[in-house]
């Protein structure tokens, strides 16, 4: 979707380029491909003794030759004794890569126990994981590990790209043209020509540099039960436990009314769609966002103020974030009803 009119008041100006880190062109190809990146965590790594390890030569016996990824159970071979994982199998059309024999339906039992008994460090722990797992537990921990890198946090397209923070912040302003703004307060203006048209397509994101951090902020439209709304979110560029050491606040409206959004940043690891599937921030239904713009109610004019501070969440809390008027918003005027 795109917008006709943004205009963006922040506390200082657009950061300098000393305040976002820029990469070299072969490290940006390096956190494309090898998502094994390296951080300042890494001087963190306990050294582990050689006995938890297995050697190179069992470890090589555990990877697929075709693929080149850790095989699990099942584990197939071929007669002549040679191995392969079971998703590879199907795409060598029941031939053995290594001698060309059919390969039937031969586990490979041996393999299978000896993985079984092996311990392998995280394979993030060159970025400071000091995890040791058995074999086929090693898999489901990295896909969860804390020192696993980011995904791209920008939303209007299908984008791959991992890496560090400082990676993805100049990823974001080099390659998605994302606005990049300090300061802890914002004041942004949408203005729509078109309300009735709505598509499920990010408006905006804007990246914010404050306490030292980023944030990126997310303005949108979608359908949310057959009704058209509008949408902003925070969400943190960094894990959940250091995200909640933030709020922030979002505030919309006109004619004398408003709407505020109180809560926590969610984290870059929740993805887009997760944070926004669940609704966690302030919410705009459209006649109520035709009502704050004004005039013949025929243009969207939406302002959204916010600021972000930082704040230690309480102990036990069970819920972080709140609205200050329930949602959907009993309206104490007539709104005249509208066409969707």
């Amino acid at each position: 979707m795109e917008i006709d009119n943004i205009e963006c008041v922040s506390v200082s100006d657009g950061l300098n380029d000393n305040e976002v880190p820029r990469h070299h062109n072969h490290h940006h190809r390096h956190h494309h491909q090898n998502p094994h990146f390296s951080s300042s965590k890494a001087h963190n790594v306990n050294v582990v003794s050689s006995t938890i390890f297995p050697t190179t030569s069992v470890h090589e016996l555990l990877e697929c030759p075709v693929c080149t990824n850790s095989m699990y159970p099942p584990i197939h071979q071929c007669p002549n004794g040679h191995t392969l994982c079971s998703s590879c199998k199907a795409k060598v059309h029941n031939r053995c890569p290594t001698c060309r024999q059919e390969l039937g339906d031969i586990r490979c039992l041996a393999l299978e126990k000896v993985a079984e008994s092996l311990e392998f460090p995280c394979k993030y722990s060159l970025n400071g994981c000091p995890g040791i797992f058995p074999y086929y537990s090693k898999l489901k921990h990295e896909s969860m590990c804390n020192y696993r890198p980011y995904s791209c946090p920008y939303a209007g397209s299908e984008c791959s790209m991992v890496g560090e923070i400082p990676f993805l912040v100049s990823h974001l302003r080099d390659d998605h043209k994302v606005d990049m703004h300090s300061g802890c307060t914002f004041n942004h203006r949408y203005v729509k020509s078109n309300p009735c048209e709505v598509e499920n397509a990010t408006w905006m994101l804007t990246v914010f540099n404050c306490f030292g951090q980023y944030f990126c902020l997310h303005f949108e439209a979608f359908q949310l039960s057959m009704a058209p709304v509008y949408m902003a979110f925070l969400r943190f560029m960094g894990d959940e436990n250091d995200a909640r050491n933030y709020r922030y606040s979002l505030e919309v409206g006109g004619n004398g009314r408003k709407l505020i959004w109180e809560g926590t940043p969610r984290t870059i690891r929740d993805g887009h769609r997760k944070v926004r599937d669940s609704h966690d921030g302030l919410i705009i239904q459209r006649n109520m966002a035709l009502f704050f713009s004004g005039g013949d109610r025929q243009e969207l004019k939406l302002r959204v103020t916010g600021r972000i501070w930082k704040e230690p969440p309480p102990p036990n809390s069970s819920s972080d974030n709140n609205l200050c008027f329930p949602f959907p918003l009993p309206l104490p005027f007539p709104i005249p009803n509208q066409p969707l």
